[in-house]
């Protein structure tokens, strides 16, 4: 059988289209593996990012080097797709012609029949997956329709569409029967879900669905809009025992200044009142948010305004990114980007410097806990297993000393926490 090297860059929403096409080109005889660097695969198939700066450069720095592979004679076909090909597919094709085709981060179609298999309607809602085989992403929509300023997701992936409730259903079943227990839920703002098919919000009533798709145990809301956030969404998160107590909502900034300037259709008040509302109606939720500085016109006084509202409200979980002007967004076009790199990165560093000390009060006070776990592997002398509270790749790892006991991958345990620094968790199992 032929090989495919399948290499995601960029966010979980690309990992699940690549998943979708791998089961495409399965079905025809494809043997696929994912990001691997030691393949014999005489195919390779980069799936692009394109949200910021960095990210661009990765993007066509894994390029350059399949180009290299292939002009040493190491693959024989090599093509793009994803979100840079899909914004910049003639400035590519001009500047690295020895890729054999760039597709959009749409046309599925495309690239399955480029490589010799036909697209399938029948297989839409099948993966091949690229995960641990007991967690996988579950992408519910496409597109937004926010359009804030700094943000060239609408350029690339257009306006939002839903993906009907039943292929989903569809899709977290299939998911369930391969052995996935915790299910990631996904979109580019997953609180909108619904709008474009039903004429409202149907977010909540996917996940009570969900709720009752057997096998699946957790279930984990990611990219959630803060603006006119969904009461029935709290409502369902708090009753159903099944949704991990976890929240990720980019925030992006707690000044009104900036948060007026970046298009973000919210101010700090009504971001606060949702972090009370969440908080209240679950009180031991995780909340993820990433921040962004260094945007146009963010003043000293912005900054330390942010820095002041992170103490206040001790987020869980925070990121923070610099800004990276991003060409025909609102704040390319329309303002300066008058912030000097070295004070974005001080920022950043400042910013993330307060959330360190955050993070170990925090998981300190976990200390002597008492909490269901999944093992998601082995690293050294560690299984590396997680929480309710933590999302695969960016939050807490608890790790439990593999000299003790034997664990499977893909398994819940019960453990008792006894040691924490800044951003992991060190755990015991409780022997029933």
């Amino acid at each position: 059988m032929k090989k495919i090297n399948v290499i995601t860059l960029g966010c979980a929403k690309n990992r699940v289209d690549s998943e979708h096409l791998a089961a495409q080109v399965a079905a025809y005889g494809y043997r696929i593996c994912f990001d691997s660097d030691s393949t014999d695969a005489k195919v390779v198939v980069v799936n692009t990012c394109g949200f910021i700066g960095d990210a661009k450069q990765e993007s066509i720095d894994t390029i350059l080097n399949a180009v290299a592979a292939k002009q040493a004679g190491a693959i024989e076909k090599l093509f793009v797709i994803g979100c840079l090909s899909e914004r910049y597919a003639d400035e590519l094709r001009e500047e690295i012609p020895e890729v054999d085709d760039y597709f959009g981060a749409r046309d599925l179609t495309g690239v399955v029949e480029a490589l010799g298999a036909e697209f399938s309607a029948e297989r839409a809602t099948e993966r091949l997956l690229s995960t641990p085989k007991h967690y996988a992403y579950l992408k519910i929509s496409e597109g937004c329709n926010w359009r804030c300023g700094y943000c060239a997701i609408p350029l690339i992936r257009g306006k939002h569409i839903s993906v009907p409730m039943e292929e989903l259903l569809r899709e977290a079943e299939s998911l369930a029967a391969k052995g996935v227990k915790e299910l990631m839920v996904i979109a580019q703002d997953t609180t909108y879900y619904g709008v474009d098919l039903y004429g409202r919000r149907a977010l909540a009533e996917l996940l009570e669905k969900l709720c009752r798709v057997e096998g699946i145990e957790w279930i984990r809301l990611h990219y959630a809009y803060p603006t006119d956030f969904p009461q029935d969404v709290v409502e369902v998160m708090a009753r159903e025992p099944k949704i991990c107590k976890y929240l990720d909502i980019p925030l992006q900034h707690l000044s009104d200044n900036q948060l007026s300037l970046m298009h973000r259709r919210h101010t700090k008040a009504e971001a606060l009142s949702l972090i009370a509302r969440l908080r209240e109606a679950m009180p031991d939720m995780a909340i993820r948010t990433t921040m962004l500085v260094g945007y146009p016109n963010e003043s000293a006084e912005d900054f330390e305004e942010l820095c002041e509202a992170v103490r206040s409200l001790e987020f869980d979980r925070l990121g923070v990114f610099p800004y990276s002007e991003e060409e025909g967004t609102f704040s390319a076009t329309k303002l300066s980007d008058n912030v000097p790199q070295r004070v974005k990165e001080y920022r950043a560093e400042h910013l993330m410097h307060v959330q360190s000390g955050i993070s170990r009060r925090k998981n300190e006070a976990r200390v002597g806990r008492i909490e269901r776990v999944i093992v998601d592997g082995r690293q050294g002398d560690y299984y590396v297993a997680r929480s309710q509270y933590d999302s695969p790749e960016v939050d807490c790892e608890i790790l439990i000393p593999a000299a003790k006991r034997r664990l499977l991958r893909g398994r819940f345990y019960t453990v008792r926490i006894t040691d924490a620094d800044d951003y992991d968790l060190y755990a015991t199992i409780v022997t029933k």
